[in-house]
């Protein structure tokens, strides 16, 4: 069974802007209070991630590498709509590999960095450029942009 922790903050500034970026775009099949089904591509690969309910910091997730026509035809064809489409900068920072995700579209204008742990304890460095912890702001969940976009709050 795979787990994932995930603390999720608010960015300040363009200081974490040093590394090349990998742009995503994503879709959700699935997306309800028990579970959410994703397809996300970044042009050279793909994946069907399924995610359980968030419990804290914690849920279980499940990712399969799938074929890249694949993900393009459910992206296009069977995904909810907007898709999200962002850039992933990971940075090195502490000791942690942070994510941090510039979204595009309908969430234009949100930056987001996330860190994924071994624990929920687990104590962590903050970046200089982190904001606000919005870990338990549903409204910062991937699959919540969907339904109600960054640029419409």
């Amino acid at each position: 069974m795979g787990l994932e922790i995930e603390r999720k903050f608010l960015v300040r500034g363009n200081a974490w802007r040093h590394n090349e970026p990998v742009t995503y775009r994503q879709g959700y099949l699935n997306i309800d209070e028990q579970r959410t089904v994703r397809i996300r591509e970044d042009g050279s690969h793909a994946y069907l991630t399924v995610k359980g309910r968030v419990q804290g910091a914690t849920r279980k997730e499940f990712e399969y590498r799938i074929p890249l026509e694949d993900a393009w035809d459910m992206l296009d064809n069977l995904c909810e709509h907007p898709l999200i489409e962002k850039r992933r900068y990971k940075i090195e920072y502490g000791g942690l590999v942070w994510e941090v995700d510039e979204f595009f579209n309908e969430n234009q204008g949100l930056t987001l960095a996330e860190v994924e742990l071994v624990s929920e304890d687990q104590l962590i460095e903050r970046p200089p450029w982190l904001g606000e912890e919005v870990t338990d702001d549903e409204r910062y969940y991937n699959s919540n942009l969907v339904h109600q976009p960054y640029s419409h709050w």
